[in-house]
């Protein structure tokens, strides 16, 4: 059965202290793609989507959400959005194909990569969570894009923390809108062509 839409969810950490930090880069690239799409993918409005205010962009084909949960609690919300989403759609597991875009601090600045959705969440708070509250569907089309922010020369956990909850330096956030944006949208019509051929 063929994919007929596609929920593509960034996640991050809400509010105006958070936004602009390495551990959101899963939603800055997700709103670069959204801009790079203007012409038939409409811009992110509040709305509704798992029970909670949620910035979403509903197009012909895709469904842009951003997680409007802190990182650490992602989960229940992913997965009432993803249970709502199927039902608001008339579709049946197969038919939705599903992508979880994450920051990536074992890849460089800007680097987009399609991980394998069971592939191990590498200490990601976010995925831990959505793992958690949601077992992927064995009809269903899965996938995560990872976001690479680069990793701090301290390895110790203070430090890593610290760093993705620092604000991203404006020529940073440049390199992951134009490369991160390029890069999603390149890993999105690459995952179409797999599923429509599985």
């Amino acid at each position: 059965m063929s994919v007929r839409r596609i929920l593509v969810v960034g996640l991050g950490n809400p509010g105006e202290a958070y936004r602009n930090t390495y551990h959101s880069a899963g939603n800055i690239v997700l709103n670069a793609l959204r801009n790079q799409m203007a012409d038939t993918q409409p811009s992110f409005k509040v709305a509704r989507h798992g029970k909670k205010s949620t910035e979403a962009s509903i197009g012909p084909k895709y469904s842009f959400l951003q997680s409007p949960c802190v990182m650490n609690v992602t989960g229940t919300w992913f997965a009432r959005a993803y249970r709502e989403h199927l039902i608001d759609n008339g579709l049946s597991p197969a038919e939705l194909g599903v992508v979880l875009v994450h920051d990536d601090l074992e890849e460089e600045l800007g680097v987009v990569k399609i991980r394998d959705w069971a592939r191990s969440h590498r200490g990601h708070n976010g995925i831990k969570s959505v793992n958690a509250s949601l077992k992927a569907d064995p009809d269903g089309k899965w996938a995560r894009v990872s976001i690479g922010i680069g990793r701090p020369v301290e390895r110790e956990r203070a430090s890593v923390s610290d760093y993705v909850l620092s604000k991203i330096p404006r020529h940073a956030r440049g390199i992951l809108e134009e490369k991160g944006g390029a890069g999603l949208l390149a890993a999105l019509m690459d995952l179409e062509r797999k599923w429509e051929a599985s």
